[in-house]
């Protein structure tokens, strides 16, 4: 659609609406839509009748609606004296002759346009495309008459010397696509690009593509634009004019040029859109990522809680080493008063051996008979590990244990040969014993 063609409103909130104005079987018919994108190729502003459209462009920035070339740049498109003051600073920065533009004087109002310049000068008034507004002056008789019309028009001017040329140089980029042609006047005419001309492509050159990159970065940058320069007969080349999303496609290859432009705009359209976040159900938010975490390692935290233990058992083990650790904190065996389990304690490699053993109590009897029956020899059971007692299998508190079996009990040597001669030095004195009290009790028998 063209800009004649269309409408808008636009709200502060973002809100707004686009109307275009359609033909259906002869019919005019208005349809509102609200665009995403907006590509512009053409003029936003011209000097000539019905030609500014720059509200639109206004509306458009208002609404906030990203486009191909940037909004801005297209609106600072609207005055070529404002563009050329770009390509000043661009000369500036790199130097005549890596950037050779070409001289140029501005001009606010006809009320300046007293100096007398070198002729034949090019005088361009105001604002326009397509050579209208370029007039060649050859004398100051002209330069002056070209001075009375600039009053009426109530503009601007501007004045660059006239170059005799050889042929028009163009070149346009598109995205990262860069062409190059040449286009040289067959009628004759100073305006190669009024009346017949021929145009063809020529080779893309170091010094060509420096031109037009470095142009297409004023204003933000340009992701299509076009440099056009003229070479003089005196083999010089001359920029005088850098154009926007709004050139004009040339040469044979202008159907590849709209597929690059197509592909652009496309892509623009994507960096756009992942720019922008949009709210799904099935992306995943902030909580749900511990949740997916928790499956692979769960937290310390979410083990089952198991019985403290009693203070000074050490710390919790898992459920598969309790039976271990648990072993140590059996009930150990009573010893009597005055005794210490610290000689034991001093070999922890030491089987238990008789220890295990519950404490017998005191026979009744004679005392003769108690102590014989104390100095008989117990069996030496084989090493084995210490079973764990019952619960209800507690030591008696009421017997006392003799001297012979405490002294045992805290002196417990594993060696055999020991135990074998302790029991044999313990059967002669059983035996000296019953040969005394019979002894004895023959004496008082008589």
């Amino acid at each position: 659609a063209e800009f004649s063609e269309i409408n808008l409103i636009a709200h502060a909130d973002g809100n707004y609406a686009v109307d275009i104005q359609v033909f259906r079987n002869g019919t005019k018919v208005v349809r509102s839509f609200r665009p995403d994108f907006v590509l512009v190729r053409q003029h936003s502003f011209s000097m000539a009748e019905n030609e500014d459209f720059r509200n639109l462009i206004i509306g458009m920035q208002y609404a906030g609606i990203p486009s191909v070339n940037s909004l801005e740049s297209v609106y600072n498109f609207c005055d070529k004296p404002w563009v050329f003051a770009q390509l000043v600073s661009v000369y500036k920065t790199l130097g005549p002759e890596k950037f050779p533009l070409i001289e140029q004087t501005f001009y606010p109002n006809h009320k300046e346009m007293l100096t007398m310049p070198t002729f034949p000068v090019v005088v361009k008034i105001g604002h326009a495309h397509s050579g209208m507004g370029k007039i060649k002056v050859d004398n100051h008789y002209d330069f002056q008459d070209i001075a009375s019309v600039v009053a009426l028009t109530q503009t601007y001017a501007t004045t660059e010397p006239f170059i005799d040329s050889k042929y028009d140089i163009r070149i346009q980029k598109i995205g990262s696509n860069y062409k190059a042609y040449m286009r040289t006047s067959i009628s004759g005419n100073w305006k190669t690009n009024t009346g017949s001309a021929m145009l063809e492509q020529i080779a893309m050159s170091d010094k060509y593509k420096l031109w037009v990159d470095t142009c297409s970065e004023i204003f933000g940058g340009l992701d299509i634009c076009a440099v056009k320069a003229v070479h003089g007969k005196d083999g010089k080349d001359y920029i005088f004019e850098v154009m926007d999303c709004a050139m004009p496609l040339i040469g044979e290859h202008q159907t590849e040029d709209r597929q690059h432009i197509t592909d652009l705009v496309v892509s623009k359209m994507n960096q756009m859109l992942s720019k922008t976040p949009i709210p799904s159900p099935q992306r995943p938010t902030a909580t749900q990522q511990p949740q997916s975490g928790s499956l692979k390692e769960p937290e310390p935290n979410k083990i089952p809680p198991q019985r403290p233990p009693p203070q000074g058992w050490g710390p919790v083990q898992p459920q598969g080493m309790q039976s271990q650790s648990q072993e140590p904190l059996q009930p150990q065996r009573m010893y009597p008063p005055g005794q210490s389990a610290k000689p034991s304690a001093s070999q922890p490699q030491r089987p238990p051996g008789p220890t295990t053993q519950q404490p017998r109590p005191q026979a009744q009897g004679p005392p003769s008979t108690r102590l014989s029956k104390e100095a008989e020899p117990q069996p030496q059971p084989a090493p084995q590990p210490a079973p764990q007692p019952a619960p209800q299998q507690k030591p008696q508190s009421h017997p006392q244990l003799n001297k012979s079996q405490s002294l045992t009990n805290a002196f417990s040597f594993t060696e055999s040969s020991f135990f074998r001669s302790s029991v044999n030095e313990d059967e002669a004195k059983a035996e000296t014993i019953r040969n005394l009290r019979k002894s004895f009790a023959s004496l008082f028998s008589d």
